[in-house]
């Protein structure tokens, strides 16, 4: 991987991380497309890293009231919604935990893989824009259902964000609410996917040099905050239909190249 190459694959990620069209597909699509081939996930856990940081920069309020709430140590609408978090975290914690292999392997497997996932993000979109329940809070049935979304959604073409942002509309969670449920369920799982890396020395083994690995986090971060800025405002405002035929169109064009 050549640094030109390290900063276009961050600049993919930190834009379509937030975006409902899949980062780890676009940066197989990337990959692909410039001919990069690497024997670990290093790069994408860096960049996956990269653009959790810039949640943490535009939620930093959000985030310090819930420590506050937390550290009161009594029951409270903070607690609460930490324990939500947490319940969200269960079925990604359990994929990781035992079928983190499998998983890997499925980043090997194509573009096939990568169109057919960004079909069912497409169908699921548009689905969550023609059905319309009742609304409801974030519980904890709800919050492990959204959870289970990103669990599965760990397959590369499966939009993370479209796909617990569409579950959550599904069940009645407001727009507004679901997208800010979205972004910061997602900051423990990666950050300690990338912690564990580096502790059981994932990233010095890495076929990618330290210099790629810094520039992608760099640009990564930099356009996630754009990006998550941005989705903010799309989510109050457009509709997630065009993210749908983004999507389908994308996936045809993978599966029949």
């Amino acid at each position: 991987m050549t640094w030109f190459e390290a900063i276009i694959l961050g600049l993919v990620q930190g834009l379509t991380e937030f975006l409902p069209v899949s980062s780890s597909g676009h940066l197989a699509i990337a990959k692909a497309l410039f001919g990069i081939e690497t024997s670990d996930l290093s790069f994408e856990i860096v960049v996956h890293a990269a653009t959790v940081l810039s949640v943490i920069v535009v939620f930093w309020k959000d985030i310090l009231k819930l420590l506050e709430g937390l550290f009161k140590f009594k029951w409270n609408d903070e607690t609460k919604y930490i324990a939500m978090l947490v319940i969200s975290m269960i079925p990604v914690f359990i994929v990781g935990v035992f079928f983190k292999d499998k998983v890997e392997a499925l980043f090997g497997d194509g573009l096939l893989v990568v169109g057919c996932a960004l079909l069912v993000t497409a169908a699921l979109l548009a689905l969550s824009q023609f059905y319309r329940p009742r609304q409801k809070e974030i519980n904890g049935w709800r919050a492990f259902v959204i959870g289970i979304a990103q669990a599965v959604a760990v397959i590369p073409g499966l939009s993370r964000s479209g796909s617990t942002i569409a579950t959550g509309l599904l069940c009645g969670v407001k727009r507004e609410e679901i997208t800010r449920f979205s972004f910061l369920m997602v900051l423990v799982p990666i950050l300690g996917e990338a912690f564990l890396d580096l502790v059981g020395g994932g990233f010095a083994a890495s076929s990618v040099g330290v210099g790629q690995l810094l520039l992608g986090f760099i640009f990564a971060f930099a356009s996630g905050l754009f990006a998550c800025k941005a989705m903010i405002r799309l989510v109050k405002k457009a509709s997630l239909g065009w993210f749908a035929i983004y999507c389908a169109i994308v996936g045809i064009l993978c599966i029949v190249l």
